[in-house]
């Protein structure tokens, strides 16, 4: 099984423009919405060359990149809106922390998106990006998926407030959306602690404990990824009424990040529960197999104890002295058989009676 974990990579310069997740098979697609309250434009296929002439700068602009690995498309993007290339490196390297970047009319957010793997205890991890500007919002995926169905139908069907909203909103449901993925995780753990609890109550196979490690390891790697997700939306959460916020989020739309930053509060929570249940697992499991191996020596102990006297009279007769009165009797062996056996009878009623066993 994949040990969960940060990947180290290669150490590179904080502007080495290299794209280094696993996702390297991914062809690069982009899709553009124009929107408003009154209308909504959706571009499918768009390209670089659309770039100067789809926009409608009037509008909300959400331009979204499936596939990273195209580094000219990403500086093209990055010349294009004027951003810095340390933001295109911390886009392009996955294995970065998540983060939240405030600079002169740019916000910068990166998320990790965490989902459990289909056929292992293991857990799939994507990095997603976002560059919120004035009436632009950039997110950048390394693959295509389903994170986001739901929110493009809402600009399509104009569900919901979506259309009403600046791009801000939007950059709220999105991260809300990859945030639910946290709460798919977790319950897909709390699944499997319970059967490996089950499992403990059974029996002690060795192979339940690798497994209460392997998902310990699962629930440290969702902590490192919710800490520093929490750390950042409390920033936002700090600079709703700071007078130098330079206003790429509306005062009213804070409240809405404040939830995602409850939210995190209530996932760490929720994971520290957990993993005082994976400890109670990893405790009975123990206490089980010490149970288990009392029960071995209680056994034996009583076998031992029945067998001490009948040693001792066996040893008493097997004796080389001349004189033994009781070698002579005719009837001596099935005497001394019954002795013996009378005296397992009454030491097994004892300890019965003690409830030794």
């Amino acid at each position: 099984m994949r040990k969960i974990k940060y990947k180290k990579g290669r150490k590179l310069q904080h502007i080495t423009l290299e794209y280094t997740g696993s996702h390297k098979e991914q062809e690069a697609e982009m899709q553009l919405f124009v929107y408003d309250d009154a209308d909504v434009i959706e571009y499918e296929k768009f390209t670089v060359l659309a770039l100067n002439s789809c926009f409608d700068y009037s509008k909300n602009n959400w331009l979204n990149i499936h596939g990273l690995n195209d580094i000219n498309l990403i500086k093209t993007i990055g010349a294009h809106f004027k951003l810095d290339d340390f933001l295109l490196a911390d886009i392009l390297n996955t294995t970065k922390r998540t983060k939240l970047e405030e600079q002169q009319n740019v916000l910068f957010f990166n998320i990790k998106s965490l989902l459990p793997s289909e056929y292992s205890d293991s857990i799939s991890v994507e990095q997603i990006s976002f560059i919120l500007k004035y009436g632009i919002l950039i997110s950048f995926q390394e693959k295509r998926s389903d994170f986001f169905t739901h929110i493009r139908e809402r600009l399509r069907t104009h569900a919901g407030i979506v259309r009403t909203k600046k791009v801000d909103y939007l950059l709220y449901l999105l991260l809300d959306a990859v945030m639910e993925n946290f709460y798919i995780t977790i319950e897909d753990e709390e699944e499997k602690i319970e059967e490996l609890i089950n499992l403990t109550k059974k029996g002690a196979d060795p192979v339940i404990l690798e497994k209460i490690e392997n998902h310990r390891d699962n629930f440290n790697f969702l902590k490192r990824s919710i800490v520093p997700l929490r750390d950042s939306l409390y920033y936002l959460k700090t600079i709703k009424d700071d007078d130098e916020n330079n206003g790429l989020i509306q005062k009213e739309t804070f409240n809405f990040f404040i939830r995602l930053h409850q939210k995190s509060l209530e996932l760490l929570e929720q994971i520290e529960s957990d993993m005082s249940a994976l400890e109670s697992a990893s405790n009975f499991y123990f206490s089980e197999q010490s149970r288990k191996m009392n029960e071995i020596m209680k056994t034996l102990t009583i076998i031992s104890a029945i067998f001490i006297p009948l040693t001792f009279i066996v040893g008493v007769y097997g004796m080389n002295f001349e004189n033994m009165p009781e070698l002579k009797t005719e009837n001596g062996y099935f005497v001394v058989m019954g002795i013996m056996f009378l005296l397992v009878l009454a030491l097994i009623i004892y300890f019965k009676k003690r409830r030794w066993f």
